[in-house]
């Protein structure tokens, strides 16, 4: 099962598109790389993540909770 979900996330900056449709799952005890070159977006998705910055689609799931709206500090809780 997995901990941590995230599902088609997306996020624009005005015109540009920085993050398309980014998915993935992470299980209990994996250990996880963002690899990607200079402005793939993984910061940018990372943060959203984390709740840094709000995306504008998809959603995230921490274990079977959808946290998509809540902000960084409720997540670390």
């Amino acid at each position: 099962m997995s901990i941590l979900t995230a599902e088609n996330l997306s996020k624009r900056f005005k015109f540009r598109q920085v993050v398309k449709g980014i998915s993935l799952e992470i299980s209990s005890g994996e250990v996880v790389g963002l690899l990607g070159p200079n402005g793939a977006g993984k910061t940018t998705a990372f943060y959203m993540i984390v709740g840094l910055i709000a995306a504008d689609s998809g959603r995230i799931m921490l274990d079977g909770k959808d946290i998509t709206p809540l902000a960084m500090h409720q997540r670390a809780r």
